[in-house]
């Protein structure tokens, strides 16, 4: 079988089609970092490096030469999410108050090169791959006219192609990680446009859920996937550091430590109580968030950093005021400097995964973040071969791992959807019976 991927990033995607036994006959990436890991890991993908407006015409003639005449049977796209994303809409809403930006983000208008190499192409199989707010995008299209993006694809695709749009929490297929992603798959194929019209859907059974039911297992936990690895801890670089290649964290200055080494089990350092041995309060109000007028959930400027009782400094992130010079506590999410959970999968690894102040990202008990190490784990990178190296031998750094892993889909997930896919195609899944259908709609 045969596949192209656009928007291929470094290709961690594209490393469950390879283990699909599917070969990359194309892939398109702009970025010449990315580019270069791609290339390592996937010698035999011919790479066009580019703009997709721009490279659109080398892609389709590239495709056709390589299929020989053959039918191409997936198309794997992940346009760019920033302009679709909660935290990119907030800052296009921002920026459209204050008049420094457009209505309409121009990165959401990449699907429109991708369709354009879709209708051409003409594949048995498309999937998309973007984030849950994809699905209230607007765009402009080709006449500059205001529409939902999805519906756009449903138009430009026509009534050959049939499929549908469905959130998926990726922790229901043995990813430990709670991320969720917009799944949309299309087919032109009969047997698959029957199969989704029997069943509302062309993603699988969920193998895991938050608890075990009949036939599904629990979600794989942090606890499951990095508790047995070498303790760290970020306050000298002697212990910072393991001998397994990437689990490493930085040092933390002693201020941040403090706030963190007191921070409980599962509780973020916003929350900190007293810790004056003569005094020792504990109802110090906590640092509470409401949605503010840009939608966004920040922290309470007024929660205290003094102690009520004593007046002691509280362990609790802060920053010196640019007027008075005076402490206050610091503004921002009620997730950062916050503990995950041993018994949970992690919050979804973002591109700041290794930063304190990121959502939910420090070690459930060491006093710590995340090393890259056991964000590979916890994206399931480590049960698929791939290295971090660039075409010329160099390691990759740190930023640009981060950046890999924060904007890319587990390739596990996207495993199990393609077998699936696999299936559907060759006509050995299994229709739900009319009752059980019934039970699905209702």
């Amino acid at each position: 079988m045969k596949a192209i991927t656009l928007f291929s990033s470094a290709g961690i995607g594209d490393l469950a089609i390879k283990a699909s036994d599917i070969d990359i006959l194309v892939a398109n990436e702009l970025l010449s970092d990315r580019v270069s890991l791609h290339r390592r890991n996937f010698p035999k993908t011919k790479m066009i490096e580019g703009d997709i407006w721009e490279k659109k015409n080398e892609i389709l003639e590239t495709t056709k030469k390589l299929l020989g005449g053959d039918e191409l049977d997936f198309i794997f796209a992940t346009p760019p999410c920033q302009g679709m994303s909660k935290n990119g809409q907030g800052k296009l809403l921002n920026g459209i108050r204050n008049g420094t930006k457009s209505k309409f983000d121009k990165r959401n208008q990449l699907i429109i090169p991708t369709l354009d190499i879709i209708l051409e192409l003409r594949p048995k199989v498309v999937l998309f791959e973007n984030v849950p707010e994809m699905e209230n995008t607007v765009i402009l299209d080709e006449n500059e006219n205001p529409v939902n993006v999805i519906e756009y694809v449903k138009r430009r695709l026509g009534s050959e192609y049939a499929g549908k749009a469905e959130v998926v929490q990726f922790a229901d297929f043995g990813v430990p990680q709670r991320r969720s992603r917009l799944i949309t798959i299309f087919s032109r194929l009969d047997h698959i446009k029957e199969y989704l019209y029997r069943n509302n859907s062309l993603i699988p059974e969920r193998t895991h859920s938050k608890r075990a039911v009949d036939k599904v297992s629990p979600w794989i936990t942090v606890r499951d996937v990095i508790s047995d690895l070498p303790k760290l801890d970020a306050k000298n670089k002697k212990l910072a550091e393991s001998t397994i290649p990437f689990h490493r964290v930085s040092v933390l200055d002693p201020i941040k430590y403090w706030w963190i080494e007191n921070t409980p089990d599962e509780k973020g350092a916003f929350d900190n109580q007293c810790i004056n041995k003569k005094c020792e309060y504990k109802e110090n109000p906590t640092h509470g968030a409401t949605h503010d007028h840009e939608g966004i959930n920040r922290a309470n400027k007024t929660t205290p950093l003094y102690c009520l009782k004593c007046n002691e400094l509280l362990p609790r992130p802060s920053a010196k005021d640019k007027e008075t010079g005076e402490l206050r506590i610091m503004s921002g999410y009620t997730s950062a400097y916050k503990r995950m959970a041993w018994d949970l999968p992690s919050s979804t690894l973002t591109t700041n995964l290794s930063y304190a102040c990121s959502d939910q990202k420090l070690h459930p008990e060491q006093n710590r973040v995340l090393s890259l190490y056991e964000a590979f784990k916890l994206h399931t990178l480590d049960q698929f071969p791939y290295v971090w190296e660039h075409e010329d031998g160099k390691i990759a750094k740190d930023t640009s791992i981060r950046e890999v892993i924060g904007e890319s889909i587990p390739p596990k997930a996207i495993y199990l959807i393609i077998q699936h896919l696999l299936k559907c195609l060759n006509k050995e899944a299994v229709y739900v019976m009319p009752d059980q259908l019934s039970l699905i709609h209702h």
